[in-house]
């Protein structure tokens, strides 16, 4: 892909999602970009800047009202691939009254209650998990710690939430990993994406409505409000897609990611073993260091931005650029790169920020804050199976993870 004139154009594979940070940072506090296919948009480069968009009333998540190039979109083929993230009706793609709406409608679904009556069973899959891994990694064997781990942990625990069957389990693990795959930005594979959608999130619709049971797709098929208001067919779709989407791949690499930091820095290690750093603390720092979504798209400026000196035009596109408002050293001082855990960073962005605050956050932490004591407890000697630069990021400039982490139990 070729860069417009003073456009920077995004990686697709997202190869190295920090140095490309610290060179938008160095054009400007937002940026012009360009994102897979030729996608013009805005990227924020600084944690206060993010913060501020984030917030404010004059920026929209909804393409229909609030995105210029929105009605020329079928004119690009290879914008295609944006579909699956503003072409939908859910809490992600609507503005004001719309969003608010949604919300009220989904996050019932998602109360501290409710996830804390899923600890027992978060417990139970993580220790069935620590078993199948000590036996895969007998004799000193090399074992990929994400694939035995990391994924079929909260990829287990979201396919029980929401009821989904045996049968259509691997489909949704493909669905959502190819949604998150930005290094094809071709009409086939934006029609693949598009098909699955419908296919298999419409498999599974149709599988609770003959089959209700205790699930949340049940609960969401049902849901209604005091004034009898609910999901639409497309909204119920879109909203899944979501819901499981976000429950599932950003937790994945959220255990993933905290566990390659901890095996590269034995003396963090170490202090969280003693208790001088806690688990919550390394959460936190996991998520401002390497956030599991790096950037977001889309959102739309309503009216004209006033960013420094620059002006954002009304109807043009803005990435959440969470892996650069975490690595801003204006915010988290000359060090900003490093993994500290003992850093203390609980104002991260990760999980979103008032209203737009991440619903699925409190299980997301629940299942790390389980996983990884248990699994550093069970093997005290477990120790990289890779050398510093080795690991592969997954091909995304939208998720934050490592393709796999090859560890050995026992050093």
């Amino acid at each position: 892909m070729t860069e417009s004139p003073g456009r920077f154009a995004l990686d697709p594979f997202g190869s190295d999602i920090p140095a490309e940070s610290a060179k938008l940072r160095d054009l400007g506090p937002i940026v012009p970009v360009e994102l897979p296919g030729g996608i013009p948009a805005w990227a924020p480069t600084r944690y206060d800047v993010l913060k501020e968009l984030i917030l404010d009333p004059q920026v929209s998540k909804d393409p229909r009202l609030h995105w210029q190039l929105w009605p020329e979109i079928g004119e690009h083929p290879s914008w295609g691939w944006i579909l699956g993230w503003v072409g939908v009706v859910n809490m992600l793609s609507t503005y004001g009254g719309n969003h608010a709406r949604l919300r009220k409608l989904v996050a019932p679904s998602f109360t501290l209650r409710r996830t804390e009556a899923m600890r027992p069973r978060v417990e139970a899959i993580t220790a069935d998990l620590l078993d199948a891994l000590e036996s895969a990694g007998a004799d000193g064997r090399v074992v990929d710690v994400k694939q035995l781990f990391a994924h079929p942990l909260p990829m287990r625990m979201i396919c029980e939430l929401f009821g989904v069957p045996q049968e259509l389990r691997e489909d949704v693990v493909q669905l959502i990993a190819a949604m998150m795959d930005t290094s094809d930005p071709t009409p086939e594979h934006a029609a693949f994406v598009q098909e699955r959608i419908g296919t298999v999130l419409g498999s599974l619709i149709a599988h609770k409505t003959q089959h209700p049971g205790d699930d949340m797709t049940t609960e969401l098929i049902r849901v209604r409000d005091e004034d009898g208001d609910r999901l639409a067919d497309e909204e119920l779709l879109y909203t899944l897609l979501l819901v499981i989407g976000a429950g599932f791949e950003t937790t994945v690499n959220l255990i993933g990611n905290a566990v390659a930091a901890l095996l590269r820095d034995p003396g963090q290690l170490a202090a969280v073993r003693s208790g001088a750093v806690s688990w919550d603390a390394v959460i936190d720092e996991t998520l401002r260091v390497h956030p599991s979504i790096a950037s977001l798209p889309l959102r739309f400026a309503v009216s004209d931005l006033k960013v420094g000196d620059v002006t954002v035009p009304a109807g043009d596109a803005i990435i959440t650029t969470y892996a650069a408002a975490g690595l801003d050293p204006a915010h988290y001082g000359g060090g900003a790169d490093d993994f500290d855990a003992a850093r203390g960073a609980d104002d991260h962005l990760a999980f979103g920020i008032g209203v737009h605050r991440c619903i699925g956050a409190p299980l997301a932490r629940m299942e790390a804050l389980t996983a990884l004591p248990a699994l550093f407890e069970r093997f005290p000697d477990l120790t990289p199976a890779f050398e510093d630069g080795e690991l592969r990021q997954v091909p995304s400039f939208i998720a934050f993870g490592w393709q796999e982490i090859p560890v050995r139990l026992r050093g």
